[in-house]
């Protein structure tokens, strides 16, 4: 077992962090997986059912709540740029219409942001242990995060829940 899941069985039952990878790796009916996971983040039961009204709404929160974490991130003079780019990038994202399209920029997105907000790689595997040790909610939530593929094959359906698990928990940041 790896520092990260020792530390992440102290926060999550094995039932939470098993749905991961149960998510990840089925074509179908991985529903079930990802409502335990959006659970994990205070998601009603059903998660994977909601609408599109209710999608609509996820995203406005999480355009809102990410637009206002990055604006009160305090970054160095050379990070500007970078923090411009993000704001402009977040503003643009699912303009596509297109779950499976904006996948790969969603996590663009994110890395870019907790880059900005931590001041270090997020890819390392001590970010992962640094960030279940400081915020045990966002160590949650960059497990979730670190272990989703960089592109993903999947249907359109399968991209949108993944997406929005990861959009409710900084919707709700």
């Amino acid at each position: 077992m790896t520092k990260q899941a020792d530390i992440l069985s102290d926060f999550l039952d094995s039932n939470t962090i098993n749905a991961l990878p149960a998510f990840l790796e089925k074509t179908s009916d991985y529903e079930a997986s990802a409502d335990i996971i959006a659970q994990a983040y205070g998601a009603q039961e059903g998660f994977s059912k909601t609408d599109e009204a209710g999608a609509k709404k996820l995203v406005s929160s999480f355009k809102n709540n990410l637009t206002l974490l990055i604006q009160k991130t305090w970054v160095e003079k050379s990070d500007i740029a970078l923090k411009d780019q993000l704001l402009y990038q977040l503003n643009e994202f699912l303009t596509k219409n297109t779950w499976k399209a904006d996948y790969k920029a969603f996590l663009q997105i994110i890395n870019q942001a907790v880059f900005l907000m931590f001041g270090q790689d997020p890819v390392s595997e001590d970010f992962a242990e640094y960030s279940l040790r400081i915020d045990p909610e966002f160590g949650i939530f960059w497990w979730y995060i670190s272990n989703l593929p960089k592109e993903a094959d999947w249907s359109e359906d399968k991209c949108r829940l993944a997406m929005m698990i990861g959009m409710y928990f900084l919707a709700n940041y």
